[in-house]
């Protein structure tokens, strides 16, 4: 009887397209369609496989977790969730740089049965409080002194990441028995929002952790044996998703970063986890250019967030040897469109975002929400059951069926009728020799209703050259696509992921 090849072994384009299938997924897990837990399928059943995890400290130091310290400390945590009154359903918040006491508190919280809520530390106390009364934590794991949380939320319990926290769980069993069915809840994920619009929280059950290997496989090009690195916060949804869930579910190691961004931190990473596959988002990649510093080779890099620029993808083709593949999703949907980095048979076409992820269909849509063909913008939408999802981007696709973004449907500027892309400006600007670094908005305008508005990062802190790099701007594209406006920044505001936070810069700008 001929052997039915695992999903990891389909090692070309046409093999994928021809030979993935759900069933063929769900066989990589120990869980079922009605009982699975995330933390199980991510740390326990690899825990003879050694190093899980690895952490880089902006301070220089290094710190590894193994597979097999993780699943015994997680089950100690979920016993000590028990003790402390935590149930199955309970939000556990776990607000703890990139460390051993993160991971123990958001996988220890699912295999207990609670929704595991991870946040960022530098949340303010605004931004902090709308996400803490939204998801109401019956328990909130902290790294800094609790007692000032502890009047914010008085409802919670509190408790350091400490000597005294870790030397409870020592009193605790290291085996715990996972009750959870594969629909239950198990994360809460936040975007980035505003203090002035929240966004829900995205809500992931113990399944979900099938549907992102697709990305994992296809997107990151991930394959046992990979020694992979995603910088981005893991309480953020890149950093949490494709550079924690997705690796370990596999039983790949993976590393990660903990601290104010440093991009000779992040070359040290790569040498000493010897490390041969990454992702970040592009602005990662740029400021590891604008650093000056060299690494060696990498066999697979993708990016994910925000288009990438000619002069950053140039630069990474030369340094590392390997062709960037983009990775486009939402949080909402998932990751759609990928660049297959890894499988023979795939040609990358710089500046795409790839094609669809196998068994997916998408279109560009009019505003009618009619197909259009090749060539022309429109909204870039998944075909769901009931019916087309518009992922918010505007974008085409060419006769190959490889598809472009435009950017984001509020990123669109239309001035005195004319409709411009706040990406094309932004990749137009970091051509001029002064320019570090650019973001683009629009403004609003009495006259023209809105223009586009530069915020710039010069290099060598510059900030006499406004109008030479207008005159660049009207040279390279159309007359009516400079930005009128510019206004010189000490640093963009960037996301915990290492986008470009542009809801801050709208905000600034109205």
């Amino acid at each position: 009887m001929r052997r039915v090849k695992s999903i990891l072994e389909l090692k070309t384009y046409d093999e994928v397209l021809a030979g993935f299938s759900w069933q063929r997924l769900w066989a990589l897990f120990d869980g079922s369609e009605a009982r699975m837990n995330l933390a199980h399928e991510c740390i326990d059943r690899h825990r003879d496989k050694g190093t899980a995890i690895s952490v880089k400290f902006a301070d220089g130091r290094c710190e590894h977790y193994s597979f097999a310290q993780l699943a015994d400390q997680t089950g100690r945590f979920a016993h000590w969730l028990a003790r402390r009154g935590v149930e199955k359903g309970d939000r556990v918040a776990v607000i703890v740089e990139p460390s051993l006491g993160f991971y123990v508190g958001m996988f220890g919280a699912m295999k207990r049965g609670a929704i595991a809520v991870p946040m960022f530390t530098l949340f303010g106390p605004e931004g902090l409080a709308l996400r803490v009364n939204d998801c109401k934590p019956k328990l909130i794991l902290v790294q800094v002194d609790p007692a000032p949380m502890r009047a914010q939320f008085p409802d919670a319990q509190i408790v350091r990441v400490d000597e005294a926290f870790w030397a409870e769980l020592q009193q605790e069993k290291n085996e715990f028995s996972w009750q959870t069915k594969s629909n239950d809840l198990a994360l809460f994920q936040y975007t980035s929002g505003t203090t002035r619009e929240l966004p829900d929280a995205v809500q992931h059950t113990h399944r979900s952790v099938v549907t992102l290997i697709v990305a994992a496989l296809y997107g990151l090009g991930l394959r046992p044996g990979d020694r992979y690195f995603c910088p981005s916060s893991p309480a953020w949804g890149h950093g949490l998703a494709h550079g924690t869930l997705s690796p370990l579910a596999l039983g790949i190691s993976t590393a990660s970063y903990s601290g104010k961004f440093d991009a000779a931190r992040i070359f040290e990473a790569l040498q000493e986890f010897g490390i041969d596959t990454m992702a970040a988002a592009p602005t990662v990649f740029r400021m590891m250019r604008n650093s000056g510093m060299k690494a060696g080779s990498l066999k697979k890099i993708s990016y994910a967030g925000e288009p990438m620029d000619a002069a950053t993808m140039s630069w990474i083709e030369q340094t590392f040897g390997v062709v960037p593949a983009s990775m486009y999703g939402t949080t909402e949907v998932g990751v759609a469109i990928v660049n297959y980095p890894g499988l023979d048979g795939y040609r990358i076409k710089p500046g795409s975002l790839g094609k669809p992820v196998p068994g997916a269909r998408m279109a560009i849509l009019d505003a009618d929400g009619a197909e259009l063909p090749p060539k022309q913008s429109g909204e870039i939408s998944l075909k769901r059951k009931s019916g087309w999802v518009p992922l918010k981007d505007r974008g085409y696709r060419d006769e190959e069926g490889y598809f472009y973004i435009e950017g984001r449907s509020d990123d669109v500027i239309i001035s005195a009728g004319w409709t411009m892309s706040a990406v094309e400006i932004e990749n137009t600007l970091l051509k001029h020799p002064a320019v570090l670094e650019a973001a683009v908005v629009a403004a609003p305008d009495a006259l023209r209703g809105q223009v586009a508005k530069a915020y710039i990062v010069a290099k060598g802190g510059a900030d006499d050259v406004a109008g030479d790099i207008q005159l660049f701007m009207k040279a390279q594209l159309s007359k009516h696509e400079y930005p009128r406006l510019v206004e010189f920044v000490a640093e963009l505001p960037k996301t915990p992921a290492g986008k470009v936070n542009r809801k801050v810069l709208r905000e600034r700008s109205k």
